[in-house]
């Protein structure tokens, strides 16, 4: 799956792979590599989130932002651009939250 993962990204000749596809090749070679494809996962993942599939699933966007928030701590400190996807992660998440506690009915 992984080889597969490789191929799919190396064809899809993009900077980064969004949607569904792009959530599925990095989840798997974050798994394998987390230092390499991390901070593409956390960064997909926040973009996902904001999906206009998911408006009327908060629960799926919150479990997005999670995800995302996790995988950027995960990030070892060294890591370029573990500060700008948890930091984005962060706030997104924070957003979320916030925009939950203004509508009834909503938990935060």
């Amino acid at each position: 799956m992984v080889v597969l993962a490789r191929v799919r990204l190396l064809s899809a000749n993009r900077r980064v792979v969004r949607g569904v596809e792009g959530l599925w090749i990095y989840r798997l070679l974050t798994e394998a590599e987390p230092e390499v494809y991390g901070s593409k996962l956390a960064y997909v993942l926040v973009e996902e989130s904001g999906s206009d599939l998911l408006r009327d699933m908060p629960e799926r966007r919150l479990a997005l932002l999670d995800e995302a928030v996790e995988v950027a701590k995960a990030l070892g400190t060294a890591n370029p651009y573990r500060e700008k996807v948890l930091g984005r992660a962060l706030a997104a998440r924070e957003r979320e939250l916030e925009g939950r506690a203004g509508r009834p009915g909503e938990r935060g």
